[in-house]
């Protein structure tokens, strides 16, 4: 485990001495891992330091809303709207790694546009130990590592938490004094619902994922699971009313780990199970059926894509 009392300082100093006297822009996901490294960074350089939050359309419900609220207190924080950008560029995708790799190279593009700017010459991103070992394992391309593109237009990348996994990030969260709501928060992947949608991302498949990962969030939250979430897996025939349909199938997951390297299907009792399929079903009129998924990781990685 991270001893916090030596990684801070110490982390604090090697950002203060990679950025020197420049300006940087911090990607800020309002997920632990990017607030702790913007804390880190903004005791190292201060006002030199400009956040910025990009809506990628790829969000969990009401996400931006949270993200604006819950840092209200960083005066340069910055929210770009970058939907149409993002969907555009991901049109006629399916394979997923391209998938990962169009959302890499468009974030960077947005940060790029950001740093012009704010004469930024530095990213800070919340890159995690998990996130580089996945990446150069071939298991997938994390947006903020093996998603990125070979040309970047910035002086460097500063990742003061490549080193830590998930749970030593809450423990560097907690000695910082962050918000429970921040430090205790469900990992959300960086390429958001694309990896939630199997195939081409759609703005249906994006609203019925949307829907389905708030409905799953909010049902098992009493069992405090890693992870929990939706996804769009397909289509299915079904009945709504007097009516044949041919509609969407979502996979529901919720799973166990210490630092999502591996992980344990959680045991989920029937009626739970019931009321998430109910409200999904009953929340979208094209969802024809509900299933959930008891498979560990390995073989099955936690998200679908």
């Amino acid at each position: 485990m991270v001893d916090t009392e030596t990684f801070v300082p110490e982390a604090v100093a090697e950002i203060g001495d990679e950025v020197g006297d420049a300006n940087a822009v911090i990607a800020l996901s309002g997920g632990v891992d990017s607030s702790v490294a913007a804390a880190l960074a903004y005791e190292a350089i201060g006002d030199r330091l400009t956040p910025v939050y990009v809506d990628t359309g790829l969000m969990r419900k009401g996400e931006t809303d949270q993200i604006r609220e819950t840092f209200d207190y960083m005066e340069s924080l910055r929210i770009v709207d970058a939907k149409g950008r993002f969907l555009e560029a991901l049109s006629g995708v399916t394979d997923p790694e391209e998938k990962r790799e169009v959302i890499g190279e468009q974030f960077i593009r947005e940060f790029e546009r950001e740093a012009k700017d704010t004469d930024a010459d530095y990213l800070v991103q919340g890159t995690i130990y998990p996130d580089r070992i996945e990446s150069e394992g071939g298991i997938k391309s994390h947006h903020n590592v093996g998603g990125l593109p070979e040309v970047v237009d910035f002086d460097g990348i500063v990742e003061p938490v490549r080193d830590l996994y998930k749970d030593e990030v809450r423990d560097v969260a907690r000695h910082l004094g962050l918000d429970e709501i921040v430090a205790e928060r469900m990992p959300f992947p960086g390429p958001g619902l694309a990896v939630r949608v199997i195939g081409e991302v759609t703005d249906e498949k994006l609203e019925v994922a949307r829907l389905a990962c708030h409905v799953v969030e909010e049902e098992l939250e009493e069992y405090e699971p890693w992870q929990a979430l939706a996804a769009v897996i397909g289509k299915a025939t079904g009945v709504k009313g007097d009516n044949r349909v041919h509609g969407w199938v979502v996979s529901v997951r919720s799973v166990e780990s210490r630092d999502g390297m591996t992980a344990r299907a959680q045991e989920i009792d029937w009626e739970t199970l019931q009321r998430i399929q109910s409200r999904i079903t009953g929340g979208h009129e094209n969802v024809a059926r509900v299933v959930y998924d008891v498979t560990h990781k390995p073989p099955a990685t936690i998200e679908y894509e």
